[in-house]
């Protein structure tokens, strides 16, 4: 039997190459990554079971905050357990279809992390500048008007660059120097013309994440000028608005940089692209349920509470 033509070939089954260049040393990476995954199940778990349980945090904004750890929760869980196993046993090994589900969840489910906290904006600048209509307006019949754009705008576009990149052709090499998949880490792979799944995958960085950071910082510059003007209150807001504004700003530095870095040309040396990639998904995963729990008020004084409950009962 003839071996068929190159161009005739599309690979079924990759490998995920990320630190592979380390050699020996790529193997103690696990250390360092389990321990962030352990964190950020920990925290997280901790910071839902909380909201959960105690009555005096199922205010809207708090809902938000636990809605956001679920984010935090769930992403990590996606790709972090068989890139251990990866560092430990070589398990580098995924199918297209294991790979195409991997790129949807990440991005459909990190897509969420920006959304949440445009509508937790929304929720600070009905609570500050509208206090009087804040009930009417977070109501969860009026809040769902808010709510059913942004989810559809994400649900369309990660189902519209997943079907396209499942019709795309793989001959070049089933190599992905990656840890997990990414959109433009396999299609990089395709053969043919990719410039409509580029602009694609641009579209979407530009009209979920960067979108949302446009609308948060006019939401906060609203606030900020509508706080500097009630005395006593204003740093109290200030002060809960710079938490939300300390991880979008810090989300969208790390996954803009490598959403980029696939695009333009650049020194980047494939191991820091990688760890780049990696810590924009967990970065906001390990610290986001710590930075609400330390620097707001009322989850921290639940804590305590529930603690001294639980260790010293009355």
């Amino acid at each position: 039997m003839q071996d068929l033509p190159a161009e005739n070939i599309s690979f079924t089954i990759f490998k995920l190459n990320g630190f592979y260049s380390l050699g020996e040393w790529r193997c103690f990476l696990f250390i360092p990554y389990f321990l962030m995954f352990l964190l950020s199940t920990a925290s997280n778990s901790i910071l839902i079971f909380l909201i959960i349980s105690r009555r005096a945090l199922h205010s809207p904004m708090f809902v938000l905050i636990c809605l956001m750890a679920v984010v935090d929760l769930s992403m990590p869980m996606i790709f972090v357990p068989h890139m251990l196993l990866s560092f430990l046993f070589d398990w580098n090994q995924i199918s297209l279809v294991g790979c195409l589900t991997q790129i949807f969840c990440v991005q459909y489910i990190g897509s969420y992390q920006s959304t949440l906290l445009m509508w937790m904006a929304l929720d600070r600048f009905f609570a500050i500048c509208r206090p009087l209509s804040y009930h009417k307006y977070m109501q969860m019949s009026n809040f769902l008007r808010f709510v059913i754009v942004p989810v559809i705008r994400n649900i369309l576009l990660n189902m519209i660059i997943i079907s396209l990149a499942g019709k795309l052709r793989f001959c070049k090499k089933n190599e992905i120097d990656h840890c997990f998949c990414e959109h433009m880490g396999l299609v990089q792979l395709a053969c043919g013309d990719t410039s409509v799944n580029n602009l694609l995958g641009l579209t979407s960085a530009f009209l979920i994440p960067a979108a949302d950071f446009v609308f948060i910082a006019v939401s906060y510059v609203i606030i900020f000028a509508s706080v500097m003007k009630s005395g006593k209150s204003s740093m109290k807001a200030i002060n809960t608005c710079i938490t939300h504004i300390i991880v979008i700003t810090f989300s969208l530095i790390f996954a803009m940089t490598s959403f980029m870095s696939y695009r333009i040309k650049n020194n980047f040396p494939p191991n820091i692209r990688v760890f780049i990639s990696t810590l924009y998904i967990l970065f906001p995963s390990c610290f986001n349920p710590i930075i609400y729990g330390i620097r707001t008020k009322e989850i921290r004084r639940q804590f305590l509470k529930f603690f001294n409950l639980k260790v010293l009962p009355q």
